[in-house]
């Protein structure tokens, strides 16, 4: 037997590798558009980064962040629950200090029992009026704030270095096992052709 019919499915499984790194690194390399033997080379997401960011932005527009979520949360009654005693807390506190130095000839007309009353009356008004205050606060911010277009100006101003950073730390395990997979076919077609060798010798 040739024993360097054995190297083979080691070069073989090193071609796979190698094939597939360079696969990998041809997603974001050449960063410019570069010219060799007169086809255009550039690496994939440099050359898409502006339809990457369009479709991302129109993507968390759509469907992880929209305005009909944010106005929903912050109008929910339960929410409101949780923050009541805050606002509460600031309007006794408003009743019973602050007024007396704004007007402190009121405030000498005004007792427990006054003050209590006022502040109950006030949080009706405020628990009533809101949800009201919050949604259309969420209808402003709408027509102000274009989610989609901020996700997409923030993406497409990446540096190509930055993408590649950001797409490196959430697929490097995926990128690593792509490689290995290349080696991995690569030895086993290796070792078929070593077996063919061998069968028909």
């Amino acid at each position: 037997m040739n024993y360097w019919l054995i190297l083979i499915p080691v070069i073989s499984a090193f071609i796979g590798w190698v094939t597939n790194w360079v696969a990998i690194k041809m997603l974001f390399h050449p960063r410019e558009p570069k010219k060799i033997l007169g086809i255009t080379f550039q690496g994939i997401f440099p050359k898409r980064q502006q339809q990457f960011a369009e479709k991302l932005g129109r993507l968390v527009s759509a469907e992880f962040l929209s305005f009909a979520d944010i106005e929903e949360k912050i109008s929910n009654p339960e929410n409101l629950k949780k923050i009541m005693p805050m606002i509460e807390s600031h309007v006794d506190e408003f009743l019973r200090t602050r007024l007396s130095d704004e007007m402190p000839v009121i405030s000498m007309f005004i007792g427990d029992k006054t003050i209590n009353k006022l502040k109950e009356a006030l949080m009706k008004e405020i628990e009533s009026l809101f949800p009201k205050v919050m949604k259309q606060y969420a209808a402003n911010l709408k027509t102000e704030l274009d989610l989609e277009q901020i996700v997409i100006k923030k993406v497409s101003g990446f540096s190509s270095d930055k993408l590649e950073e950001i797409l490196y730390q959430i697929m490097s395990k995926e990128f690593r096992f792509v490689e290995v997979i290349g080696a991995v076919i690569g030895f086993i077609i290796g070792a078929v052709q070593v077996l063919i060798t061998v069968l028909t010798t």
